[in-house]
C-alpha cells in the first residue's frame, strides 16, 4: 500500500531528489556515498544550497528547469534512508514517481550510469528501505557503478566504505556530473531521452560539446 493516496501538492515542490550516503568526514569520498556526489553537483549546477536540517536530512530548495524541487541527502545513515524520504513525500504529498534517487552499484565499474524508471532495490539497503517505507518501488533512480570487489571473499561492508582511489574518483566525479544532466531531463518529463543519452556498459569516453 503507498503512503500516501491521490496526488495533491499545492505550492510545494512538485519533485524530490535524493541522495544517499552516509554523513560526517569519516565517509567522504568513500564508494558508499556516490549519491551524495550526485546530489551535490546537481545543486551546484543550479546554485541550490543543500544545508538546512529537517526530515532528519541535509535539504535545500529550488527550481530546476522552472519546476520546484526539494533536494535531500539524508542523514540518518544509509540503512534507514528511507525516514528522510518518506517523510518529506508524505508532508509535501510526493508520488513515487516524482522521487528520484541516486545510490552507487558495485555492479558496474566507476563511471557507468544506470537508469531506470522504477524497478528492485538489486539488494541495496538504502534503495531497499526507501521502498519499503514508500510502499512502492515505483520510482526513478540513477545507479553510479563503483567497482565491484576485488574478489569474492572480501567484506561487501567494508568496500563500500573504502575510499576510490584518485584515478576512480576522477572517473566518478564526471559520472557525477552526467547523473546531473540526467536528473534534469527526467524531472522534464524526458526520462527516455536521459536513458538513452546517459545509460552506458561500460566505461564512458568524455563527452564533446553535448551539454544540456
Amino acid at each position: 500500500m503507498a503512503l500516501f493516496g491521490k496526488f495533491s501538492n499545492k505550492g510545494g515542490p512538485k519533485w524530490l531528489v535524493v541522495g544517499l550516503g552516509n554523513p560526517g568526514i569519516t565517509y567522504e569520498k568513500t564508494r558508499h556515498n556516490a549519491g551524495f556526489l550526485a546530489l551535490d553537483k546537481l545543486a551546484a549546477s543550479e546554485n541550490i544550497r543543500v544545508d538546512r536540517l529537517k526530515y532528519q536530512a541535509l535539504i535545500g530548495q529550488g527550481e530546476i528547469a522552472g519546476i520546484s524541487c526539494l533536494l535531500m541527502k539524508p542523514q540518518t545513515y544509509m540503512n534507514n534512508s528511507g525516514q528522510s524520504v518518506s517523510q518529506a513525500a508524505a508532508f509535501y504529498k510526493i508520488p513515487p514517481q516524482n522521487i528520484l534517487v541516486f545510490f552507487d552499484d558495485i555492479t558496474q565499474d566507476p563511471g557507468v550510469l544506470r537508469i531506470r524508471r522504477n524497478g528492485s532495490h538489486g539488494g541495496h539497503n538504502g534503495a531497499k528501505d526507501i521502498s519499503q517505507l514508500l510502499g512502492s518501488d515505483d520510482y526513478p533512480r540513477i545507479r553510479l557503478g563503483i567497482g565491484d570487489k576485488p574478489h569474492k571473499d572480501y567484506d561487501l561492508a567494508a568496500w563500500v566504505l573504502s575510499k576510490f582511489t584518485d584515478a576512480e574518483w576522477k572517473e566518478m566525479e564526471d559520472a557525477a556530473d552526467r547523473a546531473a544532466k540526467a536528473a534534469k531531463l527526467i524531472i522534464q518529463g524526458q526520462t527516455d531521452l536521459a536513458m538513452n543519452r546517459f545509460n552506458t556498459k561500460k566505461k564512458p569516453k568524455k563527452e564533446g560539446s553535448e551539454a544540456l
